[in-house]
């Protein structure tokens, strides 16, 4: 006679089944003590990756393009792709 606790669940209390779910809650638990660390040792602050000079501006865009991390490019606005390189102010800048 099958247990109580399979009749009420769809999945069948299997041995791969329940390896999967300590596993799981092995990873989770790990997860979630490395967030904590993180966020004691103030790594969780991620810095503002918009150019200062663009701040404020209509004209940012700030998305990444591509298919991985290490091959995106990121595009900062339609009149200078790449931001504006020099410290002065940009041109082009137009409050929101």
């Amino acid at each position: 006679m099958p247990s109580t606790f399979s009749q009420t669940t769809s999945v069948p209390l299997t041995a791969n089944w329940i390896q999967q779910q300590t596993i799981y809650r092995r990873w989770h638990r790990h997860q979630s003590k490395c967030q904590i660390l993180r966020s004691q040792l103030g790594f969780n602050q991620v810095a503002s990756s918009r150019p200062t000079v663009c701040q404020g501006c209509t004209h940012y865009h700030g998305k990444a393009y591509g298919q991985t991390r290490t091959t995106r490019t990121r595009l900062i606005c339609g009149f200078h792709p790449y931001g504006w390189t020099t410290d002065d102010h940009c041109p082009d800048w137009k409050g929101l």
